[in-house]
């Protein structure tokens, strides 16, 4: 359970950054405001969809952490995933340009942002859930940083349930910004962009403290327990596959 706690505070520290970063185009939304019913029921649909990317991401990278922790210990795992939280989120943006990547990740993103565009114009439900699975997929740090902590999960199933509780922390603000828009002046966003980062650094240490079994109650649990965890895993595992 420890870890679907990381993922609900690391969801509501993004819904947070979502609610003063995402206003104005949650608000933009097709979403029916004068029939709050209605409007209530084309909100959440959007939201499923966001869940539903989430969950794929989360069932991807958890598959990739089932194989890497066949490859090592748990303890070796956790320790590299709170590193590479560490690094993701404080790597300057304009460095990712030196190794490759911003042009390719550019080109893909102007492409489901293009595509948003040409759904935001419609207003039937079915457009809102799309609307949703294509949101999901839109580049943001904080969503960076639990697809690294979902790989720390070990399965792909736990991958999975990961990212979907991280969505649900996101969904009270996110559903919020739908309706109420843009409120927030643009000094407090910039206090909220600058929290994030320390929240997903404090995840970070609290994953490599995890990993180095310092016998800490409730945060680095003794290397002995962290192997008897991972045994209990690995029989869990063998007994679903019989």
């Amino acid at each position: 359970m420890e870890f679907l706690v990381t993922a609900i505070i690391i969801g509501l520290g993004t819904g947070f950054h979502c609610l003063g970063m995402c206003g104005p185009i949650a608000f933009a939304l097709p979403v029916d405001r004068e029939n709050k019913l209605r409007g209530t029921f084309q909100n959440l649909t959007y939201q499923f969809g966001r869940l539903i990317t989430y969950s794929f991401l989360g069932l991807l990278f958890g598959t990739l952490g089932k194989g890497l922790s066949l490859a090592s210990s748990q303890q070796y795992l956790s320790i590299a995933t709170g590193v590479i939280m560490i690094v993701v989120i404080l790597w300057p943006t304009d460095k990712f340009g030196s190794i490759g990547v911003t042009s390719f990740v550019y080109k893909k993103v102007g492409k489901v942002k293009a595509k948003l565009g040409s759904l935001l114009k419609k207003r039937d439900t079915k457009t809102l859930f799309a609307i949703g699975l294509l949101n999901g997929a839109l580049p943001c740090g904080p969503v960076y940083a639990a697809l690294i902590a979902a790989v720390a999960a070990g399965t792909a199933l736990k991958g999975a349930l990961f990212m979907f509780v991280f969505g649900l922390g996101t969904v009270p603000f996110m559903f919020a910004a739908t309706f109420i828009g843009n409120f927030m002046s643009l000094a407090f966003r910039n206090k909220i962009q600058k929290g994030v980062p320390v929240l997903v650094v404090i995840i970070g240490i609290l994953f490599i403290l995890r990993g180095l079994g310092l016998g800490i109650h409730m945060i680095s649990p003794p290397e002995k327990k962290l192997h008897i965890q991972e045994h209990q895993t690995e029989m869990k595992i063998e007994e679903v596959n019989k």
